[in-house]
């Protein structure tokens, strides 16, 4: 706008009175701060050497994992060999040639939905593998009637009972929810591979042998009690056994160098220190990635360190409220539930269907949405993929309850924050400061169900 002829005017332009004016300002501002309530919310371990080991009893059942699948075109769907090990009559099992030799077994099969892949009680012909698609479980009641067991998808695998049982039985109906692509291993292949290799057989044979060792419910070492005898019977004596390779867990480190011009931190520092200022954003940036780190890190991150088997899918697409009852049943004293903002929109759009109010908490002051009293926090660092899913999380915390624990060191030196220090890195020859800051961080989950993960939950929005 161009500025009045000052004949025309009677007083003192605003805009020239600003010359004689202080403005207030505001700290500088940053979009990228969110509200990182998984580290608010995680207990934190003091870890003093740097390292945290979890000590845990030895147990005798073998976890399974997922099977990876790689496309090489249209049609083209093949296991990759060394994936095979995340089929618990293979882990441990290191020889390639064989391995791979395996992995050509596997043929795919595209199927409709509604087919039935395999029947309760007919004998396991083979070893099946998801490559893409969900696949429902189901069984007959006591009484006749249907019973829905669940659901599996992409990377997982059914009738691996192939590998070493003995005339195994389907445990349940196998049938396609939507349009499948499954790889199918025959058991007859398996058994010709078998014959011709003596590392394979002595390595199922050891797995045999330990799946015929006492075992508690959660696959630990069984203990020797005895109970509801009466007189004065021997009393069988027991001890309980350790895990000789517990997991540990080092502290991870996110590590940035802040640089600031000797000339801007000597005369620019009124009303505010540009160093003061400079620091706290770099720190806001910094714990933004840290607990981006402790959910999708590949080392230690929740989302690729909790156990297969406490992973489970909705029925449907969207979360439901059946779906979470399922995931927070899993568990003991789940704390909290971890969602994407979209997932917790789509949760609330499922309640409203339905006719349900979701509740809410008061957590540290603030008022959260709650769903059977447990909160759930929004955590925009959960990933939602292209084909817009995402994850739910469902965490026990505390060591005393042997749940998902942060890690930390404090009184490290030049501390400035827990876990996080700056340190002065002297002055180039540009006149130019520069200040290391470092944080140190890892997180642990006790045991396997201190944690759950509520997969591929579709958070699109349905048209109206």
């Amino acid at each position: 706008m161009p500025a009045e002829p000052t004949e025309s005017r009677l007083s003192l332009d605003t805009r020239a009175a600003r010359n004689l004016a202080t403005t207030t300002k505001t700290r500088p501002q940053m979009q990228a701060i969110t509200s990182r309530w998984l580290l608010r919310m995680l207990p934190w371990v003091d870890v003093r050497g740097g390292t945290y080991r979890v000590n845990r009893r030895l147990t005798h059942r073998p976890g399974r994992g997922r099977v990876g699948v790689a496309r090489h075109g249209a049609g083209d769907v093949r296991i990759v060999p060394e994936t095979l090990t995340e089929i618990p009559a293979l882990r441990g099992f290191a020889d390639a040639e064989v391995l791979a030799a395996l992995a050509g077994t596997f043929t795919a099969r595209e199927l409709r939905p509604g087919e039935i892949v395999a029947e309760a009680g007919r004998p396991v012909n083979g070893t099946c593998v998801i490559a893409h698609g969900r696949v429902e479980r189901l069984a007959t009641g006591r009484y006749g009637h249907p019973q829905f067991l669940g659901v599996i998808a992409d990377g997982d695998q059914f009738g691996d009972e192939a590998f070493g049982g003995q005339d195994p039985r389907w445990p349940c109906t196998y049938r396609t929810a939507t349009a499948c692509t499954i790889l199918v291993s025959p058991r007859n292949a398996f058994e010709r591979i078998s014959e011709q290799s003596p590392a394979l057989r002595e390595h199922i044979g050891r797995y045999l042998d330990t799946l015929r060792r006492p075992v508690n419910r959660r696959g630990e070492a069984a203990v020797d009690i005895a109970a509801g005898h009466s007189g004065e019977p021997v009393i069988g004596g027991t001890f309980v056994d350790y895990d000789l390779e517990p997991r540990e867990y080092e502290l991870s480190v996110a590590q940035t160098v802040l640089r600031v011009h000797t000339r801007v931190a000597d005369l620019y520092n009124d009303p505010m220190s540009q160093i003061e200022q400079q620091l706290r954003l770099t720190i806001h940036e910094l714990r933004e990635r840290e607990e981006w780190e402790l959910l999708n890190n590949r080392e230690f991150g929740l989302l690729h360190n909790t156990d297969y088997g406490q992973r489970i899918y909705p029925w449907s697409g969207p979360p439901t409220p059946d779906d979470l009852d399922e995931l927070i049943s899993m568990r003991r004293k789940t704390r909290l539930l971890l969602a994407h903002p979209k997932a917790i929109a789509a949760f609330f759009r499922e309640c409203n269907k339905r006719g349900l109010v979701v509740g809410s908490t008061e957590v540290n002051g603030h008022e959260v949405p709650a769903w059977r009293g447990i909160p759930i926090f929004p955590c925009g660092k959960i990933p939602v993929s292209e084909d817009r899913t995402t994850s739910i999380l469902a965490l026990r915390t505390g060591e005393d309850d042997q749940g998902v624990v942060g890690l930390h060191q404090t009184g490290i030196p030049e501390e400035y924050e827990p876990g996080l220090n700056v340190r002065f890195m002297g002055i180039n020859p540009q006149a130019v400061m520069s200040y290391l800051v470092s944080a140190y961080y890892s997180v642990a989950i006790l045991v396997p169900d201190a944690i759950g993960i509520l997969e591929d939950v579709d958070v699109a929005a349905p048209r109206s």
